[in-house]
């Protein structure tokens, strides 16, 4: 029976995946999931008693693999520059995939819903919160290593900077300016010292105005 279990329910989450790819956050429904797995709706209710259940269940499995995905990324770079590149970049990538920006949006709207409604986010939805910002302390060490007095402080920061990034889709060059913002903001990009940068439209100058 538990073996059965186990198998309808890693069924529901592949189906879950199978929605948010194609269809995005609107499609990810208990009725459409019924549907996929040939299950009766309140069988679905025997698995996972809420959307909030089921995006944490999914978080459980699929953040982690994103997470050690990035870290290889990184573990792959030499320098800590290149570290903090590969950190933004990789992510950004993985939020190119479907199935993940939608499950990030599912979570943050469920969230949302729950403050406009004044109510606070049950412990399934912190869980998905901690585990999201998790992917944050990957890069702690870099930080410190850079000589940041509160490298934990830091990577929250800089990891806002890729969270807004995600928001504004993958328009031509937002990756390129999340980068050169994250490098910049780390002090990891010394090159660009003797530049300015102004992200609000892309352009470089030497500083002089010009």
């Amino acid at each position: 029976m538990a073996e059965h279990r186990r198998i309808q329910r890693d069924a529901l989450l592949d189906a879950a995946r199978s929605l948010l790819s194609e269809g995005g956050v609107r499609s990810l429904t208990f009725p459409a999931l019924a549907e996929r797995t040939g299950l009766a709706r309140s069988s679905v209710y025997e698995y996972f008693r809420s959307t909030a259940a089921l995006v944490e269940a999914l978080c459980e499995v699929d953040l982690p693999l994103w997470a050690a995905e990035v870290e290889a990324a990184m573990a792959a770079a030499d320098t800590p520059a290149a570290r903090i590149e590969a950190y933004v970049r990789h992510q950004l990538t993985l939020a190119a995939d479907g199935r993940h920006r939608a499950l990030m949006a599912v979570a943050a709207g469920e969230l949302e819903a729950a403050a406009r409604a004044g109510t606070r986010p049950d412990a399934a939805w912190e869980r998905i919160r901690a585990a999201h910002g998790g992917i944050a302390e990957l890069v702690v060490g870099v930080l410190a290593e850079l000589g940041h007095e509160d490298p934990r402080l830091a990577a929250r920061l800089l990891q806002g900077v890729i969270d807004a990034a995600v928001r504004c889709g993958p328009g031509q060059g937002v990756a390129e300016t999340a980068v050169r913002m994250a490098l910049r903001a780390a002090g990891a990009d010394r090159g660009l010292a003797a530049r300015e940068w102004d992200a609000t439209d892309g352009q470089e100058s030497d500083g002089t105005g010009a």
